[in-house]
C-alpha cells in the first residue's frame, strides 16, 4: 500500500466529533481510499455487481474498485496475520489442529445497505490468494418465529436485540470458529415475514465467513449479578459498520418501502400484502410510523452505540455513495 491515512486526532473535521469518543481511527477520504487499491486485481463482472447490490443500491464498477477493492485488500492483511498467529500458538503449544475460520461482522442501520457490503466482500474476498471459501450469514435467520414473538409481546420490537434468538447465533458463530465440519442455522422468508419451517442454512467448514445483522456489535449483556457473558462480537476478527446521517436512512427505508410495495407486496403471499392494497398516502404513512417507531428507536437504542466497535466506518452521503472511510488504529 503507498498512499498514508491521517489520524482522527489531528483535524478530521467536523464529523469526527461524534466518532471520536469511541476510539481511536485514522481518515480516507474518497481519494484516498481509493489509491490504496494497488495490489490485489479486480476480477469481478458487471454481472456478479448486479447479484450483489440491491435495488437501493447504485453501485457501479468505479465505487468497487476505490471502495471495496481496498477494503479486500486490508482484510486480507488481517487474514494473514491471523493465520501466522495461529500457526505461531499451536507451533509453540505443540498443536496440530486445522485454523480456524476468520469470521467477519457486517452492521448498520435498516436500509444502510449491510446486504450489499456483505455480497461484495464474499465475490472479492473469494479471489484472495487460495481463493478461500467464504460463506455468508444473515442474523434474520435467529429472529425469534413470530408465534413465540407474539407470545412474548415483542412482534413490535421485531429486530431489536431482545427479538433474536441470541443464544442460538452464538452456538452457531461458535461452532464455526471451532472448526466444525457442518453448521446449520434457521431460514428467515422476507417474503412471508417469519422463519420457515424445516428448513436450514448449512454451512461447510468457510475459511472466511461473514455474519451480518443489525446488532452484531452488541457486547454482552450484563448479569443481575454484575457479570458478563459471551457475545457473538467477541468471535469476530474483523468488523464493519456501514453508517449514514439519519435523515438518509429515513428517507432510503421510506423509498424501499414504497418500491416494495409495487413489487414484493403485491405477491399474494406476503405477510405485506395489505399494504400493497392501501392507496399511497396510506402506505406511506404507516411507513413513516414503523421507522419513527421502530426502526429509529432501534437504531439510537442499540445499534449506533455500537460504531465505535467497529475495525472499519463506512460512511455514507445522501446519494448512498461511500464518502469517507475510517479504520481502527490497532
Amino acid at each position: 500500500m503507498v498512499a498514508s491515512l491521517s489520524s482522527a486526532t489531528a483535524d478530521p473535521g467536523k464529523e469526527s466529533s461524534a466518532l471520536d469518543e469511541f476510539g481511536p481511527y485514522v481518515l480516507a477520504d474518497r481519494r484516498k481510499w481509493a489509491n490504496l487499491a494497488d495490489e490485489m486485481p479486480l476480477q469481478l463482472t458487471e454481472e456478479a455487481l448486479r447479484r450483489a447490490r440491491s435495488r437501493a443500491d447504485f453501485i457501479d464498477m468505479a465505487t468497487v474498485e476505490q471502495v471495496y477493492l481496498p477494503l479486500a485488500e486490508l482484510i486480507s492483511l488481517y487474514v494473514m496475520h491471523t493465520g501466522h498467529l495461529y500457526r505461531s500458538t499451536h507451533e509453540y503449544l505443540g498443536l496440530s489442529e486445522r485454523r480456524t475460520p476468520f469470521v467477519i461482522g457486517v452492521a448498520g442501520s435498516v436500509a444502510v445497505g449491510k446486504s450489499t457490503t456483505s455480497r461484495l466482500l464474499v465475490e472479492l474476498l473469494a479471489q484472495l490468494p487460495g481463493r478461500p471459501r467464504v460463506s455468508l450469514i444473515t442474523t434474520d435467520g435467529f429472529l425469534l418465529p413470530n408465534a413465540e414473538l407474539e407470545r412474548r409481546g415483542l412482534m413490535h420490537r421485531k429486530g431489536f436485540p431482545e427479538s433474536y434468538d441470541r443464544q442460538g447465533l452464538l452456538r452457531f458463530v461458535m461452532d464455526v470458529k471451532s472448526g466444525a465440519g457442518e453448521v446449520s442455522a434457521p431460514v428467515y422468508s422476507h417474503l412471508v415475514y417469519d422463519i420457515v419451517p424445516d428448513e436450514r442454512l448449512v454451512i461447510r467448514r468457510p475459511d472466511i465467513l461473514i455474519v451480518e445483522g443489525l446488532n452484531v456489535l452488541q457486547p454482552a449483556p450484563r448479569r443481575p449479578d454484575g457479570t458478563t457473558a459471551l457475545a457473538v462480537s467477541d468471535f469476530f476478527d474483523f468488523t464493519v459498520y456501514v453508517d449514514a446521517d439519519e435523515d438518509d436512512l429515513r428517507q432510503w427505508y421510506l423509498e424501499r418501502f414504497m418500491r416494495l410495495r409495487e413489487t414484493a407486496f403485491t405477491d399474494p403471499r406476503s405477510y405485506f400484502t395489505r399494504y400493497a392494497q392501501m392507496d399511497a398516502v396510506a402506505a406511506y404513512a404507516y411507513a413513516e410510523q414503523v421507522w419513527d417507531t421502530i426502526n429509529r428507536p432501534n437504531l439510537i437504542e442499540n445499534i449506533l452505540p455500537t460504531r465505535g466497535r467497529a475495525t472499519a466506518i463506512l460512511r455514507k452521503d445522501a446519494r448512498h455513495d461511500i464518502e469517507w472511510v475510517r479504520i481502527r488504529k490497532t
